[in-house]
């Protein structure tokens, strides 16, 4: 009989790469791994593992048994969580990932609503941007995904999890305050207005939707530096070292000193959202968190 317990090992070894990282990762002794690899692949009847020097890698059964795993392990999670939700959520548990400006905004308000109501459940925090907060959702590494995404919203990635939608956050431009455009007063800009200035891009997925927009308007733009960091983004824009464009959101726990801010026209719309997977969204301590990251957006 094939148990969760080796399948959690199993699943350690193929994301380290070794018995010894896996050991490391699960807290336990490496001998300890390896009994269970062997217990494993005796209930498997087959081999999962090869070893060759100090590289371990799956054999074609072991990859089906990760790929079988995350889904097992994944609703195991949350089996223990609906029992310790039958208590009044007094040991309830939810691993949340978000974004950085959503961890800045929406979460501490969520959270502290949260704790108030339910102090025994538990909640970690851990940033991550979009598509990675998704993938870390579905392989078992969290429970809530605060993400975002560009467009109409269309955006068949998503498809196999429950979208709580929770705010609609519009980008705006960012200039120095010595800039022409704050020098004229100016309150909004269209993007083809700025097609020959130096940009500092944002996040990966921002930056793609940075190019889209401004091809769009009929350039490409010269990205001259790009950070994840968006009060470094407002730092370099107030050095008079180029123009951005950040979301509402990111600005609202970011010191401004030194920028000016513009609507940007035509308006460039981002959904934000909170995502989960259809077996956790029916776990009370997830529900709980979903709605109180709701009323905070609603804020």
């Amino acid at each position: 009989m094939i148990e969760a317990r080796h399948l959690r090992v199993l699943r350690a070894v193929a994301v380290t790469g070794s018995f010894s990282a896996a050991a490391r990762e699960l807290g336990c002794t490496q001998p300890a791994v390896s009994q269970q690899m062997k217990a494993l692949e005796a209930s498997a009847g087959t081999t999962l593992l090869v070893r060759t020097g100090r590289e371990t890698r799956l054999t074609q059964a072991g990859e089906v048994l990760v790929r079988h795993a995350t889904g097992i392990l994944g609703g195991l999670t949350a089996a223990e969580e609906e029992i310790a939700a039958l208590v009044g959520l007094r040991a309830g548990r939810v691993r949340l990932v978000s974004f950085p400006s959503g961890s800045s905004t929406l979460v501490p308000a969520a959270l502290a609503a949260l704790r108030a109501a339910h102090p025994g459940t538990r909640v970690s925090l851990v940033e991550a941007e979009p598509p990675s907060s998704a993938g870390m959702l579905r392989d078992g590494d969290c429970d809530v995904a605060l993400a975002f995404r560009y467009g109409d919203g269309a955006d068949a990635e998503w498809d196999d999890l429950v979208v709580r939608p929770l705010l609609v956050d519009r980008l705006v431009g960012l200039v120095p305050e010595g800039h022409r455009l704050a020098r004229a007063g100016a309150e909004a800009v269209a993007m083809g207005d700025l097609a020959g200035e130096p940009w500092i891009a944002g996040c990966p997925r921002c930056r793609t939707q940075l190019v889209a927009a401004c091809e769009e308007s009929g350039f490409t733009p010269r990205i001259d530096f790009a950070t994840d960091d968006y009060p470094a983004v407002v730092g370099l824009v107030a050095a008079g070292l180029g123009v951005a464009v950040l979301p509402e959101l990111a600005l609202a726990s970011v010191r401004t000193e030194g920028v000016r801010t513009l609507a940007v026209e035509p308006a460039v719309l981002r959904e934000v959202v909170a995502l989960t997977l259809p077996d956790l969204a029916r776990v009370p301590a997830v529900a709980a968190t979903l709605d109180e990251l709701a009323v905070a957006a609603a804020r």
